[in-house]
């Protein structure tokens, strides 16, 4: 049997054994509702308490700021709807960009079709938001800006602390979407002037299903799950006290591993995109060189389709994406990368490798002469690469 090298951990994470291991009592011996008044409940209270006290901690917030959810596409459309909602009594204009994950652009959506105006903003070839086009984007009428942290895609990380000063310096709420780049990157939301704050738990070696929003003190929104007076009235529903419990531990153990952990990916994630760019000609690095997630490379391969790739790949016990697993049954090449500027038949032809910190120099070495020779044998069987060659002699 091959060794399984997994390199979509944007996608999702393996759950670490002590995540799992934190989360089995309150499956069936402290399974008590946190809403109860007994003591077995009160044993699952005092479990939410200390992880919104650690995710708290590691963003320099507040607990009372914390707010449980199922997960960063909830959080996301929690945090654009339910303020648009509130503060449009002042304006109707949001600004986000192109290159966001589909919660935040078809909550966007959505919300034009209920009267709202939403610009959005382009970015420069390597995905950074350009921060005088954000400035002239602004108007008396602009209530909200989002804009992600990280891309999930091509791993550029966004100026955040300038957009924050920006949103605030003008009286506009703030809100970013930290999927990709919370437990990878330090994040202390005053710093950054963020009044709004999405996270999924299972991207950090979490469980999946459970995730939070950060709301900072006095914004102003609604509920968006009605019911009972669960999160201090504002997301109602019988909390999931294992997956609230085990994002806590993630949340701990990646805050305590990160700098180590993200210096070996980032010592990694440059050995893998010198030899990929070195060794496999008509190969482009998408996203910013060095301002970008320290496991992410995303390459596009000149003359051969994405989807072919990936399962060649698998084939060779190779765990990997052509992009967001979000849209992963889309024919369509992914807006993040048209977005940059490439063509679609550039775009057609991406790879995405995210690493983690099992990841080895060996590893990376296997998957770089596998994949120089799936591309080879694909670009072998490529009518336009055939041409492209003849010219070019």
């Amino acid at each position: 049997m091959k060794k399984l090298i997994y390199l979509d951990n944007a996608a999702t994470t393996r759950t670490a054994p002590e995540v799992v291991e934190a989360m089995l009592p309150y499956f069936s011996e402290a399974y008590g509702n946190p809403s109860s008044i007994y003591s077995l409940a009160g044993e699952s209270k005092k479990a939410i308490d200390h992880a919104r006290d650690t995710i708290a901690g590691v963003l320099s917030a507040r607990p009372e700021e914390i707010y449980f959810t199922a997960g960063g596409t909830e959080s996301d459309n929690w945090a654009l709807k339910a303020a648009a909602e509130f503060y449009g009594k002042k304006g109707n204009h949001i600004i986000t960009t192109k290159i966001e994950h589909h919660a935040i652009l078809h909550s966007c959506q959505w919300l034009e079709k209920q009267g709202f105006e939403v610009t959005y903003l382009d970015v420069d070839e390597n995905g950074v938001v350009k921060l005088e086009e954000l400035k002239k984007a602004i108007r008396p009428t602009t209530i909200l800006i989002s804009v992600m942290f990280a891309n999930n895609e091509i791993g550029t990380i966004q100026p955040i602390r300038e957009i924050g000063e920006i949103a605030h310096e003008n009286g506009i709420l703030f809100h970013t979407d930290a999927v990709q780049a919370f437990g990878q990157l330090p994040i202390h939301v005053d710093d950054f002037h963020i009044d709004m704050l999405s996270a999924s738990g299972h991207k950090l070696n979490g469980p999946k299903g459970i995730g939070f929003l950060y709301i900072r003190k006095g914004v102003k929104i609604r509920s968006f799950i009605h019911g009972g007076a669960q999160e201090r009235k504002r997301r109602a529903g019988t909390e999931n006290v294992p997956g609230i419990v085990g994002l806590g531990k993630a949340v701990e153990r990646a805050a305590e591993t990160m700098e180590e952990r993200t210096e070996k990916e980032r010592e990694l994630r440059d050995y893998l995109i010198k030899r990929v760019l070195s060794e496999i000609p008509y190969t482009r690095l998408n996203g910013h060189r060095n301002l970008r997630l320290p496991n992410n490379a995303n390459f596009s391969f000149q003359f051969i389709e994405g989807e072919s790739l990936l399962i060649m790949l698998d084939m060779e016990g190779i765990c990997a994406s052509s992009g967001s697993a979000c849209t992963s049954g889309s024919l369509d090449p992914s807006h993040v990368l048209l977005a940059i500027g490439l063509p679609h038949e550039i775009a057609h032809g991406s790879l995405r490798l995210t690493l983690n910190e099992e990841i080895t120099k060996e590893d990376l070495d296997f998957v770089v002469e596998t994949l120089k020779n799936i591309v080879e044998r694909l670009r072998s069987m490529s009518p336009l690469y055939e041409d492209f060659i003849k010219k070019a002699q």
